[in-house]
Formats: C-alpha cells, sequence, structure tokens
C-alpha cells in the first residue's frame, strides 16, 4: 500500500519536545504536596509518638489535679451528701480500708483528664493531619476548641442535671423498711460513667462536621431521616437513664435531640456541595 503525502501538509519535528498534557501541572504538584502519603510502618510510628504524647499530657494533667484534689471531692460529694443526709441521716459508705484511698487517685485522674483534654484532642488532630489537604490543617484550632468545648458542655450537663436526678431518683425508693445506704465506690463510677458518655455524646455535632466535609452526609439525608434519629435516640436514652419512667428518659433524650438538631444545621453549613457551591 502507497503512503501519499499531500502537499503542504505539517511533518513532524523530531527536535519539537512538546506534548499534550492532560492535567494542570500546578494542580498536579498542589496535589502531591497537600496528599502526601504515609506507609502503613509511618502511621504505627505516628500513632506511637502520639500516645506517648497523650500519657505525658495526661501524667502533668494528674499532678495539676492532685493540688487540687480535696477542693474536687468537696464538689463532686457535698451536693450528693446533703441530699442523701436530709432523706435519712446516713453517710457514704466504704467496705475496704484503701477505697477512700484508691477513690482520690480517681478523682485526680478525673482531674488531670480534663485538664490535659485539650492537648490529647490536639494529638489526634496531629494524628489524623497528615492526611488533609493544606485548607483543611487550618482548622486546628476550631477543632480542638469546640471537641473540648462540647465535651465540658457534656461533663456539666452531667454533673448538674443528670445525675443529680439520678441520685435523687434512687433516693426517692426508700421506705419505711428499706433505707439507702451507697457505696462512695459504686457512686464514683456511676458518676464517671456518665459524665463520660455525656461528654463522647456532645461530640455529636463535630463528628457530623467531618462526615458533611466529607460528603457522607448532609444536611438534607438527616433530615429525611430524622425520624429514625429520633427513634435511635429514644431507644438509647431508654437503655442507659437510671429509672423505668418516662421523665428519666425524656432528661436522656432531650439533649441528643437537640445536638441533632444542631448537627443539621452543622452540616447544612460546612456540607461539601455548600463548599463547592461556594
Amino acid at each position: 500500500m502507497t503512503i501519499v503525502k499531500f502537499a503542504g501538509s505539517a511533518q513532524p519535528d523530531p527536535d519539537d519536545d512538546r506534548h499534550i498534557q492532560l492535567t494542570d501541572p500546578d494542580v498536579d504538584a498542589q496535589d502531591a504536596d497537600e496528599g502526601a502519603k504515609m506507609s502503613f510502618l509511618d502511621h504505627l510510628d505516628e500513632l506511637r509518638k502520639r500516645l506517648i504524647a497523650c500519657v505525658w499530657g495526661l501524667v502533668v494533667g494528674c499532678a495539676i489535679g492532685f493540688i487540687f484534689v480535696q477542693r474536687i471531692q468537696n464538689f463532686i460529694w457535698m451536693p450528693l451528701f446533703r441530699d442523701l443526709h436530709s432523706t435519712n441521716g446516713a453517710k457514704f459508705m466504704y467496705t475496704t480500708g484503701f477505697e477512700p484511698f484508691m477513690l482520690t487517685m480517681k478523682i485526680g485522674a478525673l482531674a488531670g483528664l480534663m485538664i490535659a483534654l485539650p492537648f490529647i484532642i490536639y494529638q489526634l488532630w496531629l494524628f489524623i493531619a497528615p492526611g488533609l489537604y493544606t485548607h483543611e490543617k487550618k482548622l486546628a484550632v476550631p477543632f480542638v476548641l469546640f471537641c473540648t468545648l462540647f465535651f465540658l458542655l457534656g461533663a456539666a450537663f452531667s454533673h448538674y442535671a443528670a445525675f443529680p436526678w439520678t441520685w435523687k431518683f434512687f433516693l426517692g425508693w426508700e421506705t419505711e423498711y428499706m433505707e439507702f445506704r451507697p457505696s462512695i465506690g459504686e457512686v464514683f463510677g456511676l458518676y464517671v460513667k456518665m459524665m463520660l458518655g455525656f461528654g463522647l455524646i456532645f461530640q455529636m455535632p463535630m463528628v457530623v462536621f467531618f462526615l458533611a466535609r466529607l460528603g457522607v452526609v448532609t444536611a438534607g439525608f438527616m433530615v429525611r431521616y430524622a425520624k429514625y434519629a429520633v427513634l435511635v435516640i429514644f431507644i438509647v436514652a431508654a437503655v442507659v437513664s437510671p429509672g423505668t419512667d418516662v421523665v428519666s428518659q425524656c432528661l436522656m433524650a432531650f439533649p441528643m435531640l437537640a445536638l441533632y438538631a444542631l448537627s443539621v444545621l452543622v452540616a447544612w453549613i460546612f456540607g461539601k456541595e455548600r463548599s463547592l457551591a461556594a
């Protein structure tokens, strides 16, 4: 077969190194810089560093907390003791000699956790930051601030509202032939579980914020499935509430409903689709 060359047709220049670029080199360079990849061992090493830093932060927090441990004990126990004493004239019980000492250690550790919480959250941010883009890494300060704020709000709600009501519920079962004699260790165990539980529940807006930024959830999705969310919230409230009555269930459920509504607003403001449109 004979190839016919047309007159005036352009011939390829062997010295011409031009080539077609299907991608923007500036964007590629930016993505390469922002989306730096880490191997599995690098992730493990980074996790080890952050865990060690968290331990040291907790040690420093506990050292500070033990300085004020007596004031913290009075802050926790005196309101509960007044309710107990006014009901039956009783005091808290301890059944082993080391229980008061261990209780003091636990209260100091709890105080240390609260003091070190911003630092621990910051270490969590540093662990996930390598997988983020440059503009997302600028959210470090808001992330630490709002995670700490919501956790403390949950702890405050537990201390000032949820646990006092739970305590009064326990005291309300006394009769002429039955008296409430609580072990102080068991009471503190329930106090810590409720405080940490509400602290984690109050992180719902922050979790939704990151899911919305990743495009996993949207405000419309949360509104469409709100009825199922309400059902799940009341089931969880019924499980974790100390009583079987409607009032105790609502006491647990209403904060979660308010947080869900706030999370919908967060998803609407910071959602991925809205950010792309802007």
